[in-house]
């Protein structure tokens, strides 16, 4: 299965190779294609009084993206500050299951948060929350155990604890999924 990377003019290219790799590391029987200024985000997902966002109007573009390429999956990767109605940001959205997904480096960076730039937090932050999405994608829901990368990110901190890897529930319940 082939899952094409979106990106928006604005992510560079090297973040998307990097979490690509770190896609292939998860997803090995799986081909990533990389779409570097692919995406545009269509102006009607921006809320000026939010400042925000709306992730579900950026994820319909790249579900369009994927039916159009018959693409099975694709997840688009853009630095804009994401939201849905009842909750204040999200790190990404996902049809579950379904063929689009999205996620934001907006809130990833660690200067966000009043860090020091560190491009390696950064990139593993892209990597989860990437693998997390597609997860979605594949019929995976949220997760209780902290440590798994299907564990839902309220905070910075919840994506840094989690680790990139399913956990052996989650990937059972992937195997069984694949099959059916």
């Amino acid at each position: 299965m082939q899952i094409h990377v979106l990106g928006t003019r604005n992510v560079s290219e090297d973040a998307l190779n990097s979490i690509i790799e770190g896609l292939q590391i998860v997803f090995p029987e799986k081909t990533f294609k990389k779409k570097a200024n692919t995406l545009e985000i269509p102006t009607e997902a921006f809320n000026p009084e939010r400042k925000q966002y709306l992730s579900t109007a950026i994820l319909r573009k790249v579900r369009g993206y994927a039916e159009e390429h018959g693409v099975k999956t694709a997840l688009g990767v853009v630095e804009v500050d994401l939201y849905v109605p009842r909750l204040n940001f999200v790190f990404g959205e996902a049809e579950c299951p379904g063929k689009a997904a999205v996620i934001s480096v907006f809130r990833l960076k660690p200067e966000f948060h009043g860090q020091p730039q560190n491009e390696t937090l950064f990139i593993e932050r892209c990597i989860k929350e990437a693998v997390h999405e597609i997860g979605h994608t594949l019929g995976l829901t949220h997760c209780d155990n902290p440590f798994c990368v299907m564990h839902f990110s309220n905070t910075i901190y919840d994506t840094d604890v989690k680790q990139r890897f399913f956990c052996r529930k989650c990937y059972s319940k992937l195997a069984k999924l694949s099959k059916e």
